[in-house]
């Protein structure tokens, strides 16, 4: 540790020097030079005292800028666009200029560079033609392929009133729509119009003229069909839908455009997938049931190709591949979950039901108990010295069917009546049903308990889907085996289960979710 110091050290007293003994590097002094703007170019040469003695110069932490710099400090940096985005507006990079002199030494000088973002306005291409009828409304949409802003702004098409013809209109969206008189359209024949607009970004307002060539049509042309969104590859799983929007158009005029349809590569894509919302729009909404994809195949591709038809029969058409994804059944893994739910609340529910029915039973075998205990008595005696025994008949004058022979004990004895509590000899222990009625009680109120929670906290279907639903499944099921069940003797054998019906359930268990 103490050598790497001294070597820093060193190496700082060794620069410091090499400033002091002349050796210094010599950047551009003008004011702001550093600030930079995108789309400009940075050059200039480095220099440095004692120019004669440089062995040569070097940059470091360019990060892969696109800097041209040699050896003897030519510097040379087009700012690229990219280096900063409309968001961000300036961004700093810091580059190490650095200079190695013949007698070893060397100097280091560091330079921040702050690049700020540029506008830059709207691009538009040449534009397709746009072929118009006599005497019919034509709506052209500029196509938004033909028109961008680099810098990925916003923008808005305006119109140049003295550019528009008669009649005509241009949308903010680039929506050109016009109906051309005769006289309009006959002057088309030889001299096509062509108009010009603006394009503006926002929110800098940068502006960029474009043009539209309006002809006369000429030919029979086939329709054009445009398909939203544009992409010509889409990825979709089972049970997800989707919508396309179907646009149709023709040169000649809407109005011959005759209809329009698909051709799917798997039959199983029904035609009612495509529905017309007027001649010149369609919408293609397509849902794959869970059976679309066999299992062991994961994804299946097909294709689609849609068209359309002029009155003449020209076709114009458009195909899209579709992979289709395979995908749990979430249908019937949320039917099988409701049933796992349900079947596990009427086990507690049957269970409270029979607890609460024992409990009945254990009340009146306890109070049958406590009856016992008052009447039950024994007799304990003693006897002394015994002479005999000799049958006795007890007189029964008034009453003959009350003779009765009975012993007759001679000599002295000795004879004691005691009550004694005999509840524990004759009969069933009052002390066991009452720890049965104990061990019930809580046993139920477990049940309910565990019930309740599991009601609520998976009422809904999205609660089911989730993997702690198996977990509590299993502590619901812990809650209504419990051990000591066997302890309350109770009745296993039932003749006809009950239908349990749900209002049976929300009875017991008042968050108890019907199926959704």
């Amino acid at each position: 540790m103490k050598k790497l110091l001294f070597f820093i050290a060193f190496a700082l007293l060794a620069e410091a020097g090499s400033a002091q003994s002349g050796h210094e590097l010599i950047l551009p002094d003008s004011i702001g030079w550093n600030n930079l703007y995108e789309g400009k170019t940075l050059a200039f040469k480095l220099r440095a005292t004692s120019a004669d003695d440089i062995r040569y110069f070097s940059l470091e932490n360019t990060d892969k800028l696109p800097i041209h710099f040699d050896s003897i400090g030519n510097f040379s940096w087009k700012i690229s666009y990219d280096l900063v985005n409309r968001v961000e507006q300036k961004k700093d990079f810091t580059i190490i200029f650095q200079a190695l002199w013949k007698d070893g030494k060397r100097s280091r000088e560091t330079v921040t560079f702050t690049v700020n973002h540029v506008n830059r306005a709207p691009v538009v291409e040449e534009i397709p033609v746009f072929y118009v009828k006599q005497s019919t409304r034509s709506t052209y949409q500029i196509p938004y392929e033909y028109v961008s802003d680099p810098d990925g702004d916003p923008f808005v098409f305006k119109i140049i009133q003295t550019q528009m013809p008669e009649g005509a209109n241009l949308s903010s969206q680039g929506q050109f729509t016009w109906t051309p008189s005769r006289s309009q359209f006959n002057s088309l024949k030889n001299n096509p119009l062509t108009v010009e607009f603006i394009v503006q970004d926002q929110p800098d307002k940068a502006e960029t003229k474009g043009r539209i060539r309006i002809a006369q049509t000429q030919l029979d042309l086939p329709p054009e069909l445009l398909i939203v969104p544009g992409d010509s590859v889409f990825t979709i799983k089972e049970d997800e839908t989707l919508n396309l929007k179907i646009y149709i158009s023709d040169p000649n005029g809407d109005e011959n455009v005759r209809s329009a349809g698909f051709i799917p590569s798997d039959l199983r894509i029904a035609a009612g997938a495509l529905k017309e919302n007027t001649p010149l729009q369609y919408e293609f909404t397509w849902k794959p049931p869970y059976t679309f994809v066999e299992e062991i195949q994961k994804q299946l591709p097909i294709e689609i190709v849609f068209f359309a038809l002029d009155k003449s029969n020209n076709r114009a058409q458009r195909k899209i591949s579709i992979t289709v994804m395979d995908a749990e059944n979430v249908i019937e893994k949320d039917a099988h979950q409701y049933q796992k739910y349900r079947a596990n609340l009427v086990s507690a529910y049957m269970l409270i039901k029979d607890l609460d029915e024992h409990q009945k039973k254990l009340n009146e075998e306890y109070k049958r108990a406590k009856k016992g205990k008052k009447k039950r008595s024994i007799v304990n005696a003693s006897l002394g010295a015994v002479t005999g025994l000799s049958p006795v008949m007890i007189d029964a004058t008034e009453n003959p069917d009350a003779a009765k022979i009975v012993p007759g004990v001679g000599g002295t004895a000795v004879l004691t009546l005691g009550t004694l509590e005999a509840t524990e000899v004759i009969g069933r222990s009052k002390d066991d049903i009452m720890e049965k009625i104990k061990i019930s009680i809580d046993i139920r109120n477990k049940v309910q308990t565990a019930g309740d929670e599991f009601a609520r906290k998976y009422g809904l279907k999205s609660a089911r889907r989730q993997p702690e639903f198996e977990k509590e499944i299993e502590k619901l099921r812990t809650a209504t085996t419990d051990q000591r069940i066997v302890l309350l003797e109770m009745d296993a054998y039932r003749k006809s289960p009950p239908k349990i019906e749900d209002k049976d359930l929300k009875k017991t268990f008042p968050d108890f979710a019907q199926e959704n």
